[in-house]
């Protein structure tokens, strides 16, 4: 059974940093490399949006135009885990952010983490 947990979210006062990790198990080692991750995020009466996304290998990122230069998605297939750091964290950034694997109609969730931005 797929699992994916996420944590790191918390509150942190505008301009600082988090680091989310998501874990992920049930997965065969050589399975998770053939999985795209994302990152998304969903604030209060607001729709899901994709924050960032990894190729299996890592070796492709995207990223919303909100976040560029501030976030980072990053991924350790040895591990099962993928990471986003957030620097320069802003109040709009406040949001429940959700892991996701996905490999053609095949996607999976894991329950979230909340990151809240305010002093």
């Amino acid at each position: 059974q797929v699992q994916l947990v996420e944590s790191g979210g918390g509150l942190v006062q505008p301009g600082g940093s988090l680091r989310l990790s998501c874990a992920a198990s049930g997965f065969p080692t050589s399975t998770f490399s053939t999985y795209a991750m994302n990152w998304y995020r969903q604030a209060p009466g607001k729709e899901r949006e994709l924050v960032a996304s990894i190729s299996g290998a890592g070796s492709r990122t995207v990223y919303a135009d909100s976040v560029k230069g501030r976030f980072t998605i990053s991924r350790d297939n040895t591990r099962k885990a993928v990471y986003l750091q957030m620097n320069g964290l802003k109040p709009e950034d406040t949001a429940a952010y959700y892991c996701s694997a996905v490999r053609g109609a095949v996607r999976y969730w894991g329950q979230g983490t909340q990151v809240t931005v305010s002093s």
